[in-house]
């Protein structure tokens, strides 16, 4: 499909004042809406989408704290988005049904911005590796378990969950990238501790043995932590992406309940200065290290030369979302803000997400 078609099409799909698609069914025309157009925080609702708890959590009788406790959510626990309200979330989970506050939660991102292509490749195919070198026990592994099918997009796809407050950033950052006829490719959202402990484990192992590895994570004042700091981590939090970035080749719209979305087919990955996780100096994007916990120090640092386009762009669809990059992979992005309250409340991901819980908005 020609590349100008793509842009106008979707930019009338999403931020066009065009009226609601029709298509006929069997009882009469049924009246699809684009959620987007609609004002919607995502481009699916969340009601139907599948969340998880972060940490033990209680759920409510009612939307108030001082009301009966149905029952508890273990940490990782996964449950149905019934409706919002507020700073609540009303799930079902067992067969149960209570109010949560979602401040606790993560959110499955396919279930809300199915628009994105979701590669997790820790969960087939680890792409781990460090100046070019196989990290033993690593490389090329399945790392975790984390593809389900999908019930609310009809087909099996990876789990990509975030905290619910990063969530709306990532969405803001695909808009962005969609008006441009291009996507964000998602190589990884929530990792479970246990799989970042032995990947910490045997890169560690490796940088001990191997000098040009060594060498590899400590020019221009970096150190192993910029390339992979013991958990808990952002990943383990939920408050971290790791991304790239491609042009849309071909797309179709397809419906959920009575919502249409994008689902992108075919693409093609801008090239990068070096594959996606490649741990050394080579990935890095800013010429040095930046303070990692700060949301604005990066603005004064100098991008590389060796920063590709793809890279530099990606750096501003997410940034100008609210995300944070990290100087040393010029992949990963995190939510600052939403750290800081995940680090609070203790969240440290010693849980495994292995299934989805979603349904297709408006049957619920």
């Amino acid at each position: 499909m020609n590349r100008v078609c793509i842009l106008t099409v979707l930019f009338i799909l999403i931020f066009s004042s065009c009226q609601p698609r029709q298509r006929p069914v069997d009882s009469g025309p049924v009246e699809y809406i684009d959620y987007v157009y609609e004002g919607g925080s995502f481009e699916l609702p969340v009601a139907g989408a599948t969340g998880y708890a972060a940490i033990s959590l209680a759920v409510f009788e009612t939307p108030r704290l001082s009301v009966n406790v149905v029952f508890i959510l273990n940490p990782g626990q996964g449950f149905t988005i019934l409706r919002e309200d507020d700073d609540w979330w009303y799930i079902e989970a067992n067969n149960t049904r209570g109010w949560v506050l979602h401040e606790f939660c993560l959110i499955n991102l396919p279930d809300v911005i199915p628009s994105i292509i979701y590669n997790n490749t820790n969960t087939y195919s680890s792409l781990f590796r460090s100046s070019w070198i196989d990290i033993p026990n690593i490389t090329g592994r399945a790392l975790y378990e984390g593809r389900d099918f999908n019930a609310r997009l009809g087909r099996e796809e990876f789990i990509s969950p975030v905290m619910y407050s990063m969530a709306g950033k990532v969405f803001a950052a695909q808009q962005a990238a969609l008006a441009d006829g291009n996507t964000l490719v998602i190589y990884e959202a929530f990792r479970p501790a246990e799989a970042h402990d032995e990947l910490h484990k045997y890169f560690s192992s490796l940088v001990e043995t191997n000098p040009l590895v060594r060498a590899g994570i400590t020019a221009d004042s970096f150190n192993i932590r910029w390339f992979l700091a013991e958990a808990p981590y952002n990943h383990q939090r939920g408050t971290a992406i790791d991304a790239s970035l491609a042009e849309i080749d071909n797309w179709e719209i397809r419906t959920t309940g009575p919502y249409l979305y994008i689902q992108i087919t075919e693409y093609s990955e801008f090239p990068m200065q070096t594959p996606m996780h490649e741990l050394s100096v080579a990935s890095a994007i800013f010429d040095s290290s930046v303070h990692a916990r700060s949301t604005t120090a990066w603005r004064d640092a100098e991008v590389l030369d060796r920063a590709m386009p793809g890279s530099i762009l990606l750096l501003r669809y997410c940034s100008d979302a609210g995300l944070t990059p990290l100087a040393s992979e010029w992949w990963h992005y995190n939510d600052l803000y939403t750290t800081a309250v995940a680090i609070e409340m203790g969240n440290e991901g010693r849980y495994h997400i292995e299934r989805t819980h979603s349904r297709p908005p408006g049957f619920n």
